[in-house]
């Protein structure tokens, strides 16, 4: 299995990227978020990787972080989604988006994605819910690997660390399981911090915890 490619880009397009790993060319399919935030052709990038096998195909599809490759590992058990629905759903909403999409139970923002209607953004939320507040608590300690990729690179002029954990993911992963702590189910608590991350996303902890409390709290 191929878990991580890190070389020189040697081409980029909207949905896969050529990369040049001491003289093998990998191409690796991305989402169109993820290919947005690669640097440009010449410099080092890194990537995770899920190697998908089939009788007469390879394909590698590639992730910025470990977040969204466990993401779509799980959007890919979902029935009727396969790797390009996926890398759909994450291009549309992110790693992030996904799981606050998910513990939310908002299928209509899962069908954003090109080619997925709402009988298929249904089925992920509904099979996916229960596993949403794992994930979400899981964010925050994902860890990332952010050394240079020498090791298996000739020197290049420039060269970029693959991205290091979301401060969303870790602040979001912190409140849920915060709540957790407090007594409150996974599943209402993933809700409540998917709700409040939803209206504050660059808010740190504490602001989570106490925005996603005023959700919880009994009404009357």
């Amino acid at each position: 299995m191929i878990g991580r490619i890190a070389g020189v880009i040697l081409h980029r397009a909207m949905d896969h990227v050529l990369i040049d790993v001491r003289g093998v060319g990998y191409i690796v399919h991305v989402s169109d978020r993820t290919a947005a935030s690669l640097p440009p052709v010449g410099e080092a990038c890194a990537l995770y990787t899920e190697l998908l096998v089939r009788e007469d195909l390879l394909q590698l599809f590639g992730f910025s972080t470990l977040l969204e490759k466990e993401w779509h590992r799980l959007l890919t058990s979902v029935q009727g989604i396969g790797a390009k629905a996926s890398m759909a759903i994450l291009g549309t909403l992110g790693a992030e988006g996904v799981g606050r999409a998910i513990a939310l139970g908002d299928w209509n923002a899962v069908r954003q994605a090109p080619g997925v209607g709402p009988k298929l953004a249904q089925r992920v939320v509904m099979e996916l819910k229960d596993k949403a507040p794992g994930v979400m608590a899981m964010g925050g300690t994902l860890t990332v690997d952010v050394s240079q990729p020498e090791d298996v690179l000739e020197p290049v002029p420039r060269t970029r660390r693959p991205a290091a954990v979301s401060p969303t993911a870790a602040a979001t992963a912190d409140a849920l399981s915060a709540l957790v702590n407090l007594g409150y189910g996974q599943g209402e608590a993933a809700g409540a911090v998917a709700e409040a991350a939803g209206a504050e996303p660059d808010a740190p902890t504490p602001v989570l915890i106490r925005a996603a409390l005023r959700l919880l709290a009994p009404k009357g």
